[in-house]
């Protein structure tokens, strides 16, 4: 089976991201963007705009607006979905979104803010039985019974995926506004305290009982840079760069708000721009190496 391939991935749709895009695509290499479902609300929401050159009180959602007719005039694409595994391959990457594969060179992480509150036992028991992606590890639990956690109406779809596989699923979801689940799905409305388990996960401590379980998947609206990526060096909670926004990990580059203060919307854009530039180059120069081999 053939994957889609990109030179460049880029993971977050906010200014960082999409400047990264725009810079990509102007030099001529394939890239795809993958972000939420809306690009990006942190930027539509600021009322007025006066520190950014050459746009005086403009608000953030006519610039967003910007932004995106930017990249839809250079015909750039923006998948609307999570990506939950990353797996470096030598001079490559094999990325899983949606139990989908694509195949990339470099990759841009522009996801920015990250700083989850993990429950206590979910680090620890992270592959033991604690998941974050129910489309690829779903198939491990046939017949038995799982647990999600659900932070957006996004978890419902891995929770009508396990409903046909597990034996038995319960529920948490953490939002308003339950949708379209399943019948032979058991939802509980309690708030997930914490996980319990040494080697391997056992059970599920809420508020008002515990839930014994074989697995458990966490959906969250993203996955934390460093659960995507093992070995992601992070420092005071950010990814940690260069002066070319390379991370410690060869082909991977990050621009934004993750990777630190000052938090704006300039320095988003002018790192997006920097870290797209040095993933071209990286491709580049793996592009001449072949050639010379």
């Amino acid at each position: 089976m053939e994957f889609p391939q990109y030179d460049v991935l880029i993971i977050g749709c906010g200014p960082a991201g999409l400047s990264a895009a725009v810079n990509v695509t102007i030099r001529n290499k394939k890239t795809v963007v993958y972000g939420g479902e809306f690009c990006s609300p942190k930027l539509s929401k600021a009322p007025h705009i006066n520190n950014y050159l050459g746009f005086w009180d403009v608000s953030g959602e006519e610039l967003r607006q910007k932004y995106l007719k930017h990249v839809e005039e250079l015909g750039i694409k923006i998948e609307y979905n999570k990506i939950e595994n990353i797996y470096p391959m030598g001079n490559s990457f094999n990325v899983v979104s949606k139990g989908n594969m694509l195949m990339c060179t470099a990759i841009v992480l522009a996801v920015g803010v990250q700083n989850p509150k993990y429950l206590p036992g979910e680090e620890e028991l992270l592959g033991k039985g604690v998941g974050y992606c129910a489309t690829c590890d779903g198939p491990l639990y046939k017949g038995k019974k799982v647990g999600v956690i659900g932070y957006s109406r996004e978890a419902e779809e891995d929770v009508n995926f396990l409903a046909d596989l597990a034996g038995e699923v319960v529920y948490l979801p953490l939002y308003e506004g339950l949708g379209n689940i399943k019948e032979s799905v058991q939802v509980a409305k309690e708030k997930p305290k914490s996980l319990l388990g040494k080697e391997k996960l056992q059970a599920l401590e809420t508020e008002g009982e515990t839930l014994e379980l074989d697995g458990l998947f966490i959906i969250r609206e993203t996955v934390p840079p460093a659960k995507l990526l093992p070995g992601l060096k992070i420092e005071r909670n950010s990814i940690w760069v260069d002066r070319k926004l390379a991370t410690n990990i060869k082909g991977v580059f990050a621009a934004g708000d993750c990777t630190g203060a000052p938090y704006q919307l300039a320095k988003a854009v002018g790192e997006g721009a920097i870290a797209g530039l040095s993933a071209v180059s990286y491709v580049d120069q793996l592009n001449k190496a072949e050639v010379k081999v």
